[in-house]
């Protein structure tokens, strides 16, 4: 990695914070202010700050909640997108942006 290359620097929401040179970003790493990504090579790719809490700004695992589509696989060995109907409860939260946007 060149000495003069710089390293994007995150929020804990994904919120771009600019650039940092490599040098900075080795020193905010040492001092444990931000979490570093690393490429194959092990080169710094990004830095993390820290959430609040202190920590770790990257999610592991995605937030479990309701599927409303999966992969379905077809006779034929082709795939598709099924969608699983939507409760009456349901319903009003996505339909409320559409409905919003027909009324204009």
């Amino acid at each position: 990695m060149k000495q003069d290359q710089t390293i994007p620097f995150y929020a804990p929401d994904g919120r771009s914070l600019g650039f940092r040179t490599l040098e900075a970003a080795k020193r905010l790493v040492a001092g444990g202010y931000v979490r570093a990504s690393y490429g194959r090579r092990k080169e710094v790719r990004a830095l993390w700050l820290l959430k609040d809490d202190g920590s770790n700004p990257v999610e592991t695992h995605v937030q479990a909640g309701t599927r409303y589509s999966f992969r379905e696989a077809l006779d034929s060995g082709l795939h598709c997108w099924k969608f699983r109907p939507l409760a009456n409860r349901d319903r009003a939260c996505f339909l409320r942006p559409v409905l919003d946007c027909v009324r204009q």
